[in-house]
């Protein structure tokens, strides 16, 4: 059976989401389509990239991926197929795609499908749902367009390094999305805080907050409740979480809020 996902910015007040599914089951009957979120900001590219990297490696090879985040075409963002992992995507290319993946994808294919309708405004469902339907159907993704040699880049904010005049090393990453639990993801990795470290000892500070971290923790009971703590998430970016507490809301941790990891 195949797999779709479905990544967007409709939320689930409106008949988007209905509609979509709906096509996709009468286009291909025996299908399983998968929610990712319907909770992105709108047309928030950035947040969509983030979650969707975060796991589509866990889906078995051949997965489709349907995103439907600022997904109008034009002609220098059209809307593509992008081959890459054995999994399949398609969206517009309006520097997601640069964002989602560190390498070059097996394909990238600007899409010229030939749509059953006439509307223009709800590619997910005229364009992307008919692409799914003809990768599954087995057409050559190479038919389906024209291939194109890179993506639309949209550059990522990279920690910076500092070095201060007492010698003192410093990584200054940001807040890059805070979830459900107002746990605050940062954009500094388990690879850099090693690389730079060598495993002195730090302190990663925050806003006003007083008391710096100084440790990382294996799981969230490492502190006593209500305390603060700093991990490295399943995807291994540092994270900063309050035990059973609201990180974002208690330590003012907000998209783009600046985080400072300074090794002794």
């Amino acid at each position: 059976m195949a797999i779709v996902t479905l990544t967007t910015d409709w939320g689930t007040k409106d008949h988007y989401l209905g509609s979509v599914k709906g096509i996709l089951l009468t286009q291909i009957p025996d299908i399983n389509i998968v929610d990712i979120s319907h909770n992105i900001p709108p047309f928030d590219v950035n947040q969509a990239a983030y979650v969707l990297k975060s796991c589509y490696r866990d889906f078995p090879d051949g997965t489709i991926h349907l995103i439907g985040v600022n997904s109008d075409a034009s002609p220098e963002n059209p809307h593509v197929l992008i081959k890459i992992d054995n999994q399949y995507f398609i969206g517009a290319d309006n520097g997601i795609f640069s964002l989602m993946f560190d390498k070059q994808p097996e394909a990238i294919i600007a899409l010229e499908i030939i749509q059953d309708t006439e509307k223009y405004t709800f590619s997910t469902k005229d364009v992307f749902a008919k692409t799914c339907q003809l990768i599954i159907e087995g057409m050559p993704i190479e038919k389906m367009g024209y291939q194109r040699d890179e993506l639309t880049k949209m550059m990522s904010f990279v920690p910076a390094i500092e070095t201060d005049s007492e010698g003192l090393v410093s990584i200054i990453g940001k807040v890059i999305y805070v979830d459900r639990y107002e746990n605050a993801i940062t954009n500094i990795t388990k690879e850099l805080f090693q690389e730079q470290g060598q495993k002195r000892g730090f302190k990663i500070s925050f806003n006003s907050f007083k008391n710096a971290i100084t440790e990382i923790s294996e799981s969230y009971s490492d502190v006593i409740i209500s305390e603060a703590c700093a991990l490295f998430d399943s995807n291994d970016m540092l994270e900063i979480s309050v035990n059973q507490g609201n990180a974002s809301s208690l330590l003012g941790l907000y998209r783009d809020t600046k985080i400072r990891l300074t090794f002794e």
